[in-house]
């Protein structure tokens, strides 16, 4: 009597509540599940697919499935860390097997289809351009000041193992991003020689002028750079290159036959910048001025909430 009453029941469920919806599966879970009822929309009469929630579905399907590649990289022990491949949705198949299920009858259920992303940079490539030091510069800071040191620090992880190829642009703004205290930057509290410090992100342009002078003792182009409107201490006159998110930029470009690494490291007070390349680079090196290896005087000051 049981099983009758339930197929007598099932008689009169709605097909729609049956399973009959579009599932998507990743790693042998269900990502998202849909019903082509949520997609129609009636034009002149007849039923289609509603193209912007469709776009909406297809968006937010590309934005769980999306995973970027990972360039390798040379860790602080001097050991490449492979690459790894990344993943993106397959827009082209994932709407072919939408569009089946929309205008097919009854159930479908697949795998997310994806594209695999290759990284940029790999192993291979890696040891490759690692071998000839083509430019370096050193320039020196208090490490006891802890904010700026920190700020210096981010900076200089940004840009490390940044590769640029041949005829490519390098923006230490786009690299490094905004300096910001939701991405860990700080405020340096300090006047160097008279010089208030920038603020927030007090310290960066330590970084972008200690890169400025190693890729301009490897003889690439420098595109833009901007002098700082007083002298700064950390780098010899007129060799420094001011950065701010909304006001200049520094940038070079790789005019060179080959790729270029750059390897941004901080040992105790010293950042030392190296730009690498393989043995097949033509390159002209440029003779540049040591920086001064005297710390500067610094001034702690207290700084109100106006203070820039």
């Amino acid at each position: 009597m049981v099983q009758i009453a339930l197929t007598f029941l099932m008689l009169f469920i709605p097909l729609t509540d049956i399973a009959d919806d579009f599932t998507v599966i990743q790693d042998g879970k269900t990502l998202v599940s849909a019903h082509r009822s949520e997609f129609m929309e009636t034009l002149l009469g007849k039923e289609v697919i509603d193209i912007n929630k469709f776009n909406y579905f297809l968006q937010q399907i590309d934005q769980k499935t999306y995973q970027p590649p990972v360039n390798a990289k040379i860790d602080k022990y001097g050991s490449i860390v492979p690459e790894q491949v990344g993943y993106r949705l397959d827009h082209q198949k994932f709407k072919h097997s939408f569009y089946r299920y929309y205008f097919g009858r009854g159930h479908s259920q697949i795998e997310v289809p994806r594209l695999t992303l290759h990284p940029r940079v790999d192993s291979e490539l890696l040891s490759d351009i690692r071998i000839k030091r083509i430019g370096q510069y050193v320039t020196y800071f208090n490490s006891r000041n802890k904010q700026r040191s920190h700020n210096i620090s981010l900076a200089s992880e940004a840009i490390n193992n940044q590769v640029v190829f041949p005829g490519e642009l390098f923006s230490f703004n786009e690299i490094v991003g905004k300096r910001t205290k939701e991405r860990g930057y700080l405020l340096a509290p300090v006047i160097v020689k008279g010089e208030l410090s920038e603020g927030i992100g007090g310290g960066i342009c330590q970084v972008s002028s200690t890169l400025y002078n190693a890729v301009d003792h490897a003889g690439l182009e420098i595109v833009q750079r901007y002098s700082h409107s007083r002298r700064v201490p950390y780098v010899p006159r007129g060799r420094d290159a001011t950065v701010s998110w909304y006001g200049p930029d520094f940038a070079f470009r790789n005019k060179l036959n080959q790729p270029i690494l750059i390897q941004s490291k901080i040992y105790g007070g010293q950042l030392i910048v190296l730009i690498l390349s393989s043995d097949a680079i033509n390159y002209n090196q440029k003779n540049i001025p040591r920086a001064p290896n005297k710390l500067p005087i610094e001034i702690n000051i207290e700084r109100n909430s106006d203070s820039k």
